[in-house]
C-alpha cells in the first residue's frame, strides 16, 4: 500500500514537473521569439544569385527580405507565391531597397541560373534568384528547415516537387520574425510586412 502511494505520489510529481517545463518553454517561445528561421542550426550558405556574384547568410543583413523556396517547374504554388509578394510590395509602395524578394530552387538537377534568372525576373526585375548544386541545395535547406522531395514520376523529365511552401520573414538584420502561409489571407500578410519594414 505504502509502495503504491509512493508511486502515485511520484507520477504526480513527475507529470507537474513535465507541465511546468512545457509552459516554461511556451512562455520562452512566445515572449523571445527565435532570432532566425526555424530549423536553423547556424550553419553557413553560399548560393550563385541570378544578380551576379555569391549570396551567403551574411547578405541576409541589410534589407528586410522575404524568401521563398520553390522550383521554376512547379504548376501553382510558386507562381502564385511570386505574384502575390510582388503585389504585397507594390501595394504597401516599397521599392526593392526596402523589401527584397528572394526565390530559391529546390530543383537544382534542372533549374539552372539562367531558367532561374529569367523566371524570377518574369514577375519583377528586381527578385533575387538563388541557385546551388545539390550539396548547396541542401545546405540552405538545412539552414531554414526546408523540406522537398521529387513527386509523381520521379524517372520522368517531368517530375514534380513537393516543398515546403511558406514565405520566410527576415529582417534588416537577418533575424527571423515569421512566416506567411501559401494562401493565406491577404489582409493578414500584408500586415506582417508591413511590421517587417517597420510600416
Amino acid at each position: 500500500m505504502t509502495t503504491n502511494k509512493t508511486l502515485r505520489n511520484f507520477r504526480i510529481v513527475l507529470w507537474v514537473l513535465v507541465a511546468v517545463a512545457a509552459l516554461g518553454a511556451t512562455f520562452l517561445y512566445v515572449f523571445r521569439p527565435p532570432q532566425r528561421p526555424l530549423g536553423l542550426n547556424g550553419q553557413s550558405f553560399a548560393l550563385n544569385s541570378t544578380q551576379g556574384g555569391t549570396f551567403t547568410e551574411k547578405d541576409l543583413v541589410g534589407t528586410p527580405s522575404l524568401i521563398f523556396f520553390g522550383y521554376t517547374f512547379c504548376p501553382d504554388v510558386c507562381p502564385t507565391t511570386l505574384a502575390e509578394t510582388t503585389a504585397w510590395r507594390a501595394q504597401l509602395g516599397l521599392t526593392p531597397e526596402d523589401l527584397r524578394i528572394i526565390f530559391v530552387t529546390v530543383d537544382p538537377e534542372r533549374d539552372t541560373p539562367e531558367m532561374v534568372k529569367s523566371y524570377v525576373e518574369g514577375f519583377d526585375p528586381s527578385v533575387i534568384g538563388l541557385v546551388g548544386d545539390q550539396a548547396a541545395t541542401e545546405q540552405v535547406k538545412a539552414a531554414f528547415g526546408v523540406f522537398s522531395e521529387k513527386a509523381g514520376d520521379v524517372e520522368s523529365e517531368f517530375y514534380l516537387v513537393n516543398h515546403t511552401a511558406l514565405t520566410f520573414l527576415i529582417d534588416k538584420n537577418g533575424s527571423f520574425q515569421g512566416t506567411v502561409a501559401y494562401e493565406e489571407a491577404q489582409d493578414t500578410a500584408l500586415a506582417k510586412v508591413k511590421r517587417l519594414v517597420g510600416q
